[in-house]
């Protein structure tokens, strides 16, 4: 018996399967550069994973996306990992490569792709303020861009070291840790000032890093990785000193046209991704 899909599929394993932004970002560029493709949005429990890559692979789906849990424990049944994947740790992308299931990372990807219009990591000293899975991402990225130095900023000293070293021993980068003990004040020099952290997520949208608003300059680029709200309380303090921004949606934008290229071999339209997002209200 031979069974024929209506198009190619890619997808992304989450959990719970709540409305997913994603999909709408993807499926809009799907239907815009006429793609006769679809990204559907799956509830994977733990247990199921296995089970869920190994239908993957019989239904001849190009690839898909990991959201937590599934990041790490997916590792474990693929063929293979990206370069950044293997340094960072995790994988959020899923590539069909003929017959091997290539494990790829985006989220680093997607915020250099973003920053890079306004200023390249080469040569650049950063501050990543946040020690977690995405800021791992972000510093892993940004050191392979060609940042020279990352100074990983965390109240957790074991998660900030942990961060640093990887950067310091995979990539060409300096990787160092400094204590978020008080109100951080932004070393002189800092060229990137990055936050990876959850603050000022939706709802907590007046929420903002503890740092010294006046240690931000005007020759300083401000980034942050919250895609909801877009502008967040961070990003206005940059602004009203004159600094250069860039926003969440963005990065969550380009991880999107990373993802797709990999699947497709295009480069998808960036605005007609973003109205899709906008359309939903982040």
């Amino acid at each position: 018996m031979t069974h024929n899909f209506l198009s190619p599929l890619t997808g992304s394993f989450a959990m719970p399967a709540a409305e997913n932004p994603t999909v709408a970002m993807i499926e809009a560029a799907y239907r815009h550069h006429g793609l006769d493709w679809r990204y559907l949005n799956c509830e994977v429990a733990p247990s199921a994973l296995a089970d869920a890559v190994r239908g993957a692979r019989a239904m001849g789906w190009m690839g898909f996306n990991c959201s937590i849990p599934h990041k790490v424990a997916v590792i474990e049944h693929l063929d293979g990992l990206g370069e950044s994947a293997r340094i960072i740790g995790a994988v959020n992308t899923v590539v069909r490569r003929g017959e091997r299931l290539i494990g790829e990372n985006t989220d680093g990807k997607g915020f250099v792709a973003a920053l890079s219009p306004i200023v390249h990591p080469a040569g650049k000293r950063v501050v990543l303020l946040g020690a977690g899975g995405a800021a791992r991402a972000v510093g892993v990225e940004m050191a392979l861009a060609g940042a020279a130095e990352i100074t990983i900023v965390n109240r957790s000293a074991g998660r900030g070291e942990e961060v640093a070293a990887i950067i310091d021993a995979n990539t060409p980068a300096i990787g160092r840790y400094q204590p978020w003990m008080s109100r951080y004040v932004v070393p002189e020099g800092t060229d990137i000032l990055i936050n990876a952290t959850s603050i000022g997520l939706f709802p907590d949208v007046e929420a903002m890093p503890d740092i010294d608003a006046d240690s931000l300059r005007p020759d300083m680029v401000v980034a942050d990785g919250i895609p909801n709200p877009p502008l967040t309380p961070f990003l206005r303090a940059a602004q009203r000193r004159g600094c250069r921004t860039a926003d969440g949606l963005g990065m969550l934008v380009n991880q999107g046209i990373v993802a797709i290229r990999y699947w497709t071999g295009i480069d998808a339209d960036a605005a007609v991704m973003r109205r899709a997002l906008l359309d939903l209200g982040l």
